[in-house]
């Protein structure tokens, strides 16, 4: 049966709602069903809220207090906040505070470059990781020679100390106990441990001391906006890594 029902459906003469007619065209669309039952409920929706509204101020305590009611005012029968405050501090005060927070910081990043030349100079950056290995190529005359061939004694060195690129100490050097080198090979391991920290720490430092100069550039850009008053005109926007950058204009001078 549903299915006849729907066959019957199918059949049915489709309902046509006529448009404006000609003589009429100057009175503009002609309002169908759908348009207004959208009008009707909007205006009931807007009866409905003005009704709570209603129910709300008569119900409301006259002596509950909001905080907006002393932060708003009505300009226009329309509720607004308020100016701001005027700031507790003077110009003058704020110029003072902005100052001491850039000696602040240049002092920091000023101890950051001292930290880091001297890691520099203890570690020499001779094998970092971004350094490119260098090759020693040695030549010699034949096959023989190169299955004998003895880097220790050419180099005249300890065979631990091979893969050293930097002070190299000779075996005359290490014999008159000039030098003293750890030959065990826990001991190198630490070394080479002690070493990575190191090279991990000059790393953070360098880091930190890029991020002190960025704060310190956006310090002074604030400082000299709120010292120079005239017009000026912005060319870039301040990022991560960089302050915001300002034009100003070019005055004449009396």
């Amino acid at each position: 049966m549903a299915s006849l029902r729907n066959l019957e459906k199918a059949r049915a003469r489709e309902h046509r709602e006529r448009s404006q007619p000609a003589a009429r065209a100057k009175l503009g669309y002609l309002e169908k069903k759908k348009d207004y039952k959208e009008r009707a409920s909007e205006y009931h929706r807007q009866q409905n809220t003005i009704k709570s509204l209603k129910r709300k101020a008569l119900n409301r305590n006259p002596d509950e207090f909001y905080f907006n009611m002393v932060k708003t005012q009505k300009v226009d029968g329309v509720h607004q906040r308020k100016a701001e405050m005027e700031p507790e501090v003077t110009e003058v005060q704020t110029k003072i505070m902005f100052s001491q927070d850039l000696r602040y910081v240049n002092m920091k990043r000023t101890a950051e470059l001292k930290k880091i030349e001297k890691l520099k100079a203890s570690l020499h950056l001779l094998d970092g990781e971004d350094k490119p290995k260098n090759k020693h190529i040695i030549f010699v005359d034949s096959e023989k020679e190169v299955k004998k061939f003895d880097a220790a004694k050419h180099f005249d060195t300890h065979p631990s100390l091979l893969g050293r690129a930097y002070n190299r100490p000779t075996t005359q050097m290490l014999q008159a106990g000039q030098i003293p080198v750890p030959t065990d090979h826990t001991e190198l391991e630490e070394l080479a441990q002690e070493k990575e920290k190191k090279y991990k720490e000059l790393t953070k430092r360098i880091e930190r001391e890029k991020e002190l100069g960025i704060i310190a550039q956006k310090l002074e850009m604030k400082k000299h906006l709120m010292a120079k008053k005239e017009k000026k005109k912005k060319v870039a926007d301040e990022t991560k890594s960089s302050a915001a950058q300002y034009r100003w204009c070019t005055q004449r001078k009396k």
